[in-house]
């Protein structure tokens, strides 16, 4: 019997899924596994915990859901809180693995935990098999090298929508024969993570829990149910509500659902119900994820270097007081301590409010901007790294941003908080 292995990252779902769709076709059963690496519960560098409490619980339910779909297709999830390196050894011999099947990745961090796992293997005959899953436009189909990514969005926009063809979502079914591995894994709780239970603040722009299942409904609200769609140009830049923008970026995140499913129903809803600005600039904001990977792909290290990728040299502070003050929306700009209280207390923060903050702490703080963006991947339930550090990089000055620029903050607020409600929501004592 030919038997594979899935190792599941950030594609944390049962459609669309490259690696499970390459694994149900080349072997009579099926085991998948997860692993809760304790090195990113861990607190890091600048004393920010690589994940904090509101995406460990989103990932809690999203690896919860994952597990329950694919028991549908018969493939036991096997769920351990220990390092991969340590684990898919035993795995491969108890279970005489051929194959190990994963998502490709490319920066740092996650290909040392690869090369780990790779190592501790070494004395298997075993094949490993990655695969590239996380693009609207495939790395196999762009119109350049990769060392050859535009550096500036535009012309990787245009090229790649004149050039490339986003490919067809991938459907899995049930594979025949059920393996008889009888899972005896169990899922950790939040307090087997290091945290406390908590209860989500009334105020959330996002209240939604994790899960391909869940990321699906929303995705369907926000397009047929709602048409918020129709809108959504008009409405991202807004700050208080569930849909002023489509918040699929934290299902998108973990790989819940992959941006070729939300291709593919943008163009559905256009077909039934209208294209416009609005449904092309969904799509639009599909590239520029696109575009950060790219770049984060062909730049590599250089995205977590303080010079950037533009190799430029500012003086750069570490004052542990200002950081303080920023992190807990103790600034002397309400507008940033609004966003900074909202991220705090829920692990959300708009688009608007992310440049707004960021540019602060960089540009007006002049603090080292490696630190917000660790603070960012600890909090936000939705954070990418690439997006992350690209979106950092950018509004530091050593990024993709050839102008340079940075924010008005007061003219900011004035434009898209006018009657303060964003800011009197989170910054107004609350009463419980």
């Amino acid at each position: 019997m030919r038997r594979g292995l899935v190792w599941f990252k950030n594609d944390l779902r049962v459609q669309d899924n490259i690696s499970l769709h390459k694994g149900l076709s080349e072997n009579d059963s099926i085991i998948a596994v997860y692993f809760f690496d304790p090195r990113l519960f861990e607190s890091e560098i600048n004393g920010f915990r690589k994940i904090d409490k509101f995406r460990a619980k989103f990932l809690l339910e999203t690896v919860t859901q994952l597990r329950e779909n694919l028991e549908k297709l018969q493939i036991p999830l096997l769920v351990y809180q220990q390092r991969p390196e340590d684990v898919i050894p035993k795995l491969v011999i108890d279970k005489d693995i051929a194959k190990v099947y994963t998502q490709n990745e490319w920066t740092s961090e996650e290909r040392q935990v690869l090369i780990a796992a790779k190592a501790s293997t070494k004395m298997c005959n075993l094949d490993w098999v990655e695969s590239y899953d996380q693009f609207l436009f495939h790395p196999e189909d762009l119109p350049f090298e990769i060392n050859k990514v535009p550096h500036v969005f535009t012309p990787f926009r245009k090229l790649c929508e004149k050039e490339v063809s986003v490919r067809v979502p991938l459907q899995n079914k049930a594979i025949s024969g059920k393996d008889n591995y009888k899972n005896v894994t169990k899922m950790p709780s939040l307090k087997d993570l290091g945290y406390a239970e908590f209860e989500k603040d009334s105020r959330t722009a996002f209240p939604f829990n994790g899960g391909e299942n869940n990321g699906e409904q929303r995705m369907h609200s926000y397009f047929f149910d709602t048409k918020n769609l129709s809108q959504y140009k008009k409405t991202r830049n807004g700050l208080v509500g569930i849909n002023y923008s489509s918040k699929l970026s934290a299902w998108l995140a973990n790989g819940s659902i992959s941006p070729r499913m939300i291709y593919y129903q943008v163009r559905e809803y256009e077909e039934r119900e209208g294209k416009n600005n609005s449904t092309y600039w969904l799509i639009f904001e599909l590239i520029w994820r696109d575009f950060f990977k790219y770049i984060s792909m062909k730049h590599r290290n250089d995205i977590f270097r303080i010079e950037g990728i533009l190799h430029k040299k500012y003086s750069w502070q570490t004052d542990k007081k200002l950081i303080r003050q920023w992190v807990h929306g103790e600034t002397s700009e309400a507008f940033v301590n609004a966003n900074m209280i909202e991220l705090k207390n829920t692990g959300w923060m708009s688009n608007r409010g992310r440049q707004n903050v960021a540019s602060y702490f960089a540009k007006e703080l002049q603090l080292d901007w490696r630190i917000g963006a660790a603070y960012f991947e600890s909090m936000l339930i939705d954070y990418d790294v690439h997006s992350n550090y690209g979106n950092w990089l950018y509004v530091a000055g050593v990024g993709n941003d050839p102008r340079d620029r940075k924010f008005n903050i007061q003219l900011q607020a004035e434009r898209y908080d006018p009657e303060q409600k964003f800011q009197n929501l989170w910054l107004q004592p609350t009463l419980f």
